[in-house]
Order: structure tokens, then sequence, then C-alpha cells
């Protein structure tokens, strides 16, 4: 029977979750399919920048797909999908219409942005991967992974989030967009991660606690 642990509003037990995870990704799709509309049919002045933000939902959209069908394990609750949909409505349909609305040419700060995504979707996605081949092998059954990219930083695939959206929030060329990822961090900060860390104490006991004695919690060598 599957674990019903739950940490910072997440399940934290295994399960399959198939039904959850088909249907947030069609609802991400139907985001998508708005965020195209408004991009191609409603006329604005930043439309070329509105069509980039778009592209860019869809690269976020093929690497949700890949982190909810290969590598996550755990349950996904329906509060938590619904959830999800619901805040990704909000900044993508948000993004593409704030990216419409201006007229600034492409310039250097979009380069930043284009980096902070590839960098923050690298610190992110890999983190995970690297984690989830060291877990395959049985004999690493029941120990706490503190190996890879997750040695700078017990939740490094959290900040390599803050950094994605923070290159995302830059495309639009909106200043107001970059309160985002300082919302994301402070979730990530004071809710989240004092979940997670309570649960993964429960979890994997001294090894944990020896991994948090040493290794920062969120941005490498800061904090």
């Amino acid at each position: 029977m599957p674990k019903s642990n739950t940490n910072a509003g997440l399940a934290r037990g295994h399960a399959p979750s198939h039904l959850q995870k088909r249907v947030f990704i069609g609802l991400h799709a139907a985001i998508l399919m708005v965020c195209g509309y408004i991009a191609l049919e409603v006329e604005m002045v930043g439309q070329a920048r509105a069509l980039a933000l778009v592209f860019v939902a869809m690269l976020y959209f093929g690497r949700h797909i890949i982190t909810l069908f290969y590598l996550l394990q755990r349950k996904v609750a329906w509060g938590e999908a619904l959830g999800l949909a619901l805040f990704m409505t909000t900044f993508e349909i948000g993004f593409v219409w704030l990216g419409g609305q201006s007229a600034a040419p492409f310039g250097m700060l979009d380069v930043l942005g284009l980096l902070l995504l590839g960098f923050g979707s690298y610190l992110n996605t890999f983190s995970e991967v690297q984690r989830k081949w060291w877990k395959a092998d049985p004999t690493h059954k029941g120990q706490c992974y503190t190996l890879g990219l997750f040695r700078y930083a017990m939740h490094i695939n959290f900040f390599g989030d803050i950094v994605l959206f923070s290159g995302w929030a830059l495309l639009t060329a909106n200043l107001w967009a970059l309160g985002l990822p300082l919302l994301m961090g402070a979730m990530f900060a004071f809710i989240h991660i004092p979940g997670l860390d309570a649960y993964l104490a429960q979890r994997y006991g001294a090894a944990f606690e020896a991994c948090a004695a040493k290794t920062k919690k969120l941005i490498p060598y800061i904090y």
C-alpha cells in the first residue's frame, strides 16, 4: 500500500498517479493553446516577444512531461495537480501578455534571460536525472543521495527553478514579472524546504543530519 506521508502540502509516498498526471498534462496543453492564440491573434506591440515566450512555455511543457512520466515517483494528489495547473495558467498566460505589451527590442537582457533559462533547466532536470540513475542501483536502496549536483546544495533542483523562472521573467521585458521567482524563492525557503527536510530527517536519520550540517540548503555556497 502506498505511503501516506505529506509534508509542505505535497504527498511523499510512492504511487503512479497516472490519471492525475494525464489530466495535468492535458490542462497544461490547453494553457499553451491559449498562449498561442494570444500571441498570434491578439494585436500587440510586442508580438515577436509574445511568440518567443510561447516557445519557452512549450519547452517547459516538454520538461514537465519528462519530470512527470520519467523522473517523478511520488504520488501526485489531485489538489497538487489542479493547483499547479491554476498557477501555470496565471503565469504562462500572464508572461505572454506582459511580453506582448512591451515594445522593447530584443537585447542583452534577453540573452541573459536565455542563459538563466538554460542553466536553471539544467540544474533542475539533470540533478533529478542524476539522482534517479543513482537510486536505480539496488545497492543504494534506503540511502540518502548527496552526490552529483546535490552536493552543492541540498535542494539544488529548487534553486534551478528559481534561476529558470528568473530568466523567463527577464524575457517579458517587464520588471514586475521578477516578482514570480522572488515569490518562488520565499515559498521554497519558508514552506517547501522545511517540510521536505522534516520528511528526509525522519526517513534517513543521521545520514541526512550529517549532510545538512555541511551542505547549503538552496543556493550553493550562500544559503
